[in-house]
């Protein structure tokens, strides 16, 4: 059996696009680790607006200020690939008014598949508690690049408009 660490703490997402609420998440989250691996969860029965290889450079562009941040795309349990990981704890970022439940969930099943996993929640800063990648999708084709700027890392928003074009 693997050695797990609590130097190395793993989060795990869509990230489907990266949006401001998912950086501020990995910067604070950096502070408190030696190293975080952000992990691009890849669902085959889910419609992203980015590919897997898509998600995974578009968020190592919005980290890469981060010098401990590293980038991976995953598939299956996210348990299964913090323990791949060689860690122990799991990072999640939490929206007060939309995420307690669901989030509280997980991490009890989570504890049931792998009790040796910790996840520590972080909750969004108060600014982009609101933020979400499905607020984004529909924010995109009405807002201007300053305006999305206020919600997804400026790196993003010509990936972004590719798939997205604003509406004239």
């Amino acid at each position: 059996m693997k050695d797990l660490t609590s130097d190395i703490a793993i989060y795990t997402g869509s990230f489907d696009p990266p949006t401001l609420g998912h950086t501020s998440v990995i910067e604070r989250s950096s502070r408190l680790f030696k190293r975080l691996i952000v992990g691009v969860g890849i669902n085959v029965e889910k419609t992203s607006l980015f590919s897997p290889e898509e998600r995974v450079e578009l968020m190592t562009k919005a980290t890469a200020h981060c010098g401990n941040v590293e980038v991976r795309s995953f598939s299956g349990l996210a348990v299964e690939f913090v323990r791949e990981c060689g860690s122990r704890v799991m990072v999640r970022g939490v929206r007060p008014l939309t995420d307690i439940a669901g989030e509280f969930t997980m991490m009890m099943a989570n504890r049931q598949l792998d009790p040796e996993i910790e996840t520590v929640f972080l909750m969004a800063d108060e600014e982009l508690a609101h933020v979400s990648s499905t607020l984004i999708k529909q924010l995109t084709p009405l807002s201007s690049d300053e305006r999305l700027a206020k919600f997804v890392p400026a790196v993003i928003i010509p990936a972004l408009r590719a798939k997205i074009p604003r509406q004239p």
